[in-house]
């Protein structure tokens, strides 16, 4: 049974069927019965608003294959930065000549024969060096180059564990002031520990304490580094090393963190041992 409802307006008679035949003669449009209801139904600014909506939906051309942005790369989490170069660091201690060990610094494996590349001043006029691997492996190791200019050195193990992995190496050219500075390494032997700040400039320069002597071209971060930080990676957010740590500045003249810290560029520092970056 048809009801008022699914009828328009307009098309059938209006009274009951006494009612006098049609005349040929449509009657008037009840405008002002369905303006009253339209207007009671909605609030003007959705009247006014909802052709024009319509207008923009239907007309609105589809964008070509060539105006399609590519949606961003997510970022990873910082877990996952740190899973990937980890496992890459090792603990260096160095036994000097009266017999003491000096504050274990860090480094990070390159290549497939396990060759690391660290900071000099951490192997410098040792009697003897012992790697720490990731997996709790150890082995002795000798320095196979040096670079004093850059504060860089390269040491090979003895042996390598069977799972060996080398880090990433990246291009510090691409590397801008605000970028993530990420850091692993051993400070105080507290072994494989992550901090994260900014690359807080570029292209430093910096004197060697009593040496007389600069180092140059340098990274400043300000990731958290101290005693023992020396020779591990400097890590973009790809997981890539970017730089090795050199040192920390601080006014007070104690190897403490005081915001600034400092890495040799990886091009540098692979570069000058022959080993150019991926």
């Amino acid at each position: 049974m048809s009801t008022r409802a699914d009828r328009p307006y307009g098309s059938f008679p209006r009274g009951h069927h006494d009612v006098a035949p049609d005349t040929g003669v449509p009657p008037p449009p009840q405008r002002t019965r369905i303006g009253t209801a339209a207007r009671r139904a909605l609030p003007w600014a959705a009247v006014l608003a909802a052709p024009a909506l319509a207008v923009a939906i239907s007309t609105a051309p589809a964008p070509r294959s060539d105006q399609v942005q590519p949606s961003a790369t997510p970022t990873p989490p910082m877990s996952e930065v740190y899973a990937k170069v980890a496992p890459s660091v090792v603990q260096i201690k160095a036994l000097r000549a009266d017999g003491t060990i000096g504050d274990a610094g860090s480094g990070v494996i390159i290549d497939d024969a396990g060759d690391i590349l660290t900071a000099l001043h951490v192997v410098q006029n040792a009697q003897s060096l012992t790697v720490v691997f990731a997996d709790g492996t150890e082995s002795n190791a000798s320095i196979i180059s040096e670079v004093a200019a850059s504060d860089i050195a390269a040491i090979r193990p003895a042996t390598t564990p069977g799972q060996l992995l080398p880090a990433t190496l990246g291009s510090p050219s691409t590397l801008r002031i605000g970028d993530d500075a990420i850091v692993v390494g051993n400070p105080f032997s507290l072994t494989r520990s992550l901090s994260t700040g900014v690359i807080s400039g570029l292209d430093r320069t910096v004197q060697v304490p009593n040496q007389g002597r600069n180092l140059t071209g340098l990274i400043q971060f300000d990731a958290a580094v101290n005693p023992g930080s020396s020779g591990g990676p400097l890590v973009n957010r790809d997981g890539e090393v970017v730089g090795i740590v050199t040192g920390l500045v601080n006014p007070t003249g104690q190897p403490a963190f005081s915001g600034v810290g400092f890495a040799v560029t990886i091009d540098t520092a692979a570069g000058a041992l022959g080993v150019p970056p991926d």
